[in-house]
């Protein structure tokens, strides 16, 4: 029977009278970790039943352990970064390689990104409770990766994030900018501001667009709960930030097609994702259960195939080491805040959460995640474009 982990007790390192079996000691200690070491990036064994969880679940069992408190860690982000480093869930076999079969089997046969599911992401993940999201995030309640060049903290990096795409975007006062996946309405507040367009922005959760209502309220700035492919206008400029995550390989072309559509001969569009060093045929189960429901992330090979004969690449931006500093930070920003979240959110819901910062953070050191923004046009554009950074 599980046990949780009380997060405002430090743990101590049990030892269970089960040993790992020899093929789990034998897979972690490629990525230098052991089950009940000394290291802060150790294994630390609760129940012995986790070694049976994560051989027939995988990730998805290794994950769920964790929140039903089977096992700890002191430095979880550095035990992710070695785990991704040497591609640990596809070394796993049995029921565990079984699971992935089925998850590419999912995403291959079925549209898990279709119209009809369109805003259960929205549901299951953005419309939690804005009180998480406000004591995690900056003031601009910007929830994708931060821009740390010339920054020290979390708001002014998220500041420099906005300003660098509006930069991109070469916006001018008087432009119509729309924007796919306006989030709680920093980047619409900021382009009003700062740079004098006219926004209109769509997002599929209720939570965020009330609070970007709010914050946008006087300013030249519509939002509505839409999805994408309901668009229709014209607009000088397009942009997207962090939303093409949940668009899918099936879509990418009507995706890519809606924004040609609405987007003028002389536009530019800006797409800010994630994005996956290798191309895969599943997302991580855990994540997908948990956190974000038919999520897929695109590779470069994906974007490049898609892309041609449809919009040109004008930049191409890699700044992924970025989005581990991004995580961390919002990791120190929600265990602050835990003392009053507790008050409304379980223990369990605390350690998923930090699961899930912690396996993000550890996914992007370890390489294995990218966040890439291109700046896209059509064929037609006259003017050369001047890369920004």
């Amino acid at each position: 029977m599980s046990t949780l982990v009380d997060p405002d007790k430090p743990y101590l390192p049990t030892r269970p009278t089960a040993a790992p079996p020899a093929m789990l000691a034998e897979l972690v200690a490629q990525a230098g970790v052991r089950f009940n070491g000394d290291a802060p990036w150790d294994i630390q064994v609760h129940d012995p039943q986790l070694y049976r969880l994560i051989l027939g679940k995988g990730s998805l069992g290794f994950g769920e352990a964790y929140m039903d408190g089977l096992w700890d860690c002191a430095r979880l982000d550095e035990l992710f970064h070695r785990l991704l480093s040497i591609d640990a869930e596809e070394k796993l076999g049995g029921m565990a390689r079984l699971r992935l079969v089925a998850e590419i089997v999912r995403h291959g046969f079925f549209n898990l990104q279709s119209v009809q599911r369109a805003f259960h992401v929205g549901e299951r993940h953005y419309d939690i409770g804005n009180d998480v999201f406000t004591a995690m995030l900056d003031p601009t309640m910007s929830y994708s990766c931060a821009y740390w060049l010339d920054a020290a903290d979390l708001a002014t990096a998220q500041r420099a994030k906005l300003d660098l795409v509006c930069r991109k975007l070469e916006l001018k006062p008087g432009e119509r900018l729309l924007e796919i996946g306006c989030g709680w309405g920093g980047l619409a507040h900021h382009a009003a501001v700062h740079y004098g367009v006219e926004v209109h922005g769509v997002t599929v959760s209720k939570e965020q667009l009330a609070v970007a209502q709010e914050r946008c309220a006087g300013l030249p700035v519509r939002l509505e709960l839409m999805d994408y492919r309901a668009l229709d206008g014209r607009y000088d400029k397009v942009v997207s930030v962090g939303m093409f995550e949940h668009v899918g390989p099936k879509n990418y072309a009507v995706y890519f097609d809606t924004v040609g559509r609405v987007l003028k001969e002389e536009g530019l569009f800006l797409l800010h994702t994630i994005g996956s060093h290798v191309t895969t045929r599943h997302t991580d189960p855990w994540i997908d259960r948990y956190v974000f429901p038919n999520g897929k992330l695109p590779s470069a090979h994906e974007l490049a195939a898609v892309l041609e004969g449809r919009l040109l690449i004008e930049d191409w931006h890699n700044f992924g080491p970025d989005y581990d500093r991004t995580l961390m930070a919002w990791w120190e920003n929600f265990d602050r805040a835990w003392p009053q979240l507790r008050e409304r959110y379980d223990e369990r819901f605390y350690r998923m959460w930090k699961y899930y910062l912690m396996c993000c953070a550890g996914f992007f050191r370890s390489r294995q995640g990218q966040l890439w923004q291109l700046v896209l046009g059509k064929r037609g554009r006259s003017a050369v474009y001047r890369s920004v950074r």
